[in-house]
């Protein structure tokens, strides 16, 4: 069986939401590394370096500087080797009427903020579950403990 990490971009401007997104990712069961941008700016650079590896998962901020989750998510539907790659939108607040463009324009779920860190694991790992449980999925390593 073949097993590798599950690699994880998030872009987020706000420095505490990533600082509190990569706490609880460290406490998932799953082996991960995480790559963390402060703009889909930076993200679009890396996602579009041909050296870089894709990531399998990519969590996405609406509001940032200079390139916002809804052109960052326009961007990546738009070239064909990162299509498929599954994005989750992580925003502070819910609006149904934007949830449904965002899902029409390409993104695979939308995940609310959350406020406590037992909440936000919570959400991170039901996120990651839906996506990749699967017999016939890829298999990433558990962590002991």
């Amino acid at each position: 069986m073949d097993t590798k990490k599950l690699l994880i971009f998030l872009a987020d401007d706000d420095q505490d939401d990533r600082m509190f997104f990569l706490e609880a990712i460290d406490e998932i069961l799953l082996e991960t590394e995480t790559k963390t941008f402060e703009n889909g700016v930076d993200l679009m650079s890396e996602l579009l370096d041909k050296d870089t590896p894709l990531p399998d998962l990519i969590f996405l901020d609406l509001n940032m500087p200079l390139m916002s989750g809804e052109e960052c998510l326009e961007d990546i539907r738009n070239e064909p080797e990162l299509v498929e790659i599954p994005i989750i939108i992580y925003s502070g607040f819910i609006d149904l009427d934007k949830i449904s463009m965002l899902r029409k324009k390409g993104a695979t779920r939308y995940l609310q903020k959350p406020t406590s860190f037992n909440s936000l694991l919570k959400l991170i790992e039901q996120g990651i579950n839906s996506l990749f449980e699967s017999e016939h999925g890829p298999n990433y390593i558990i962590k002991d403990g």
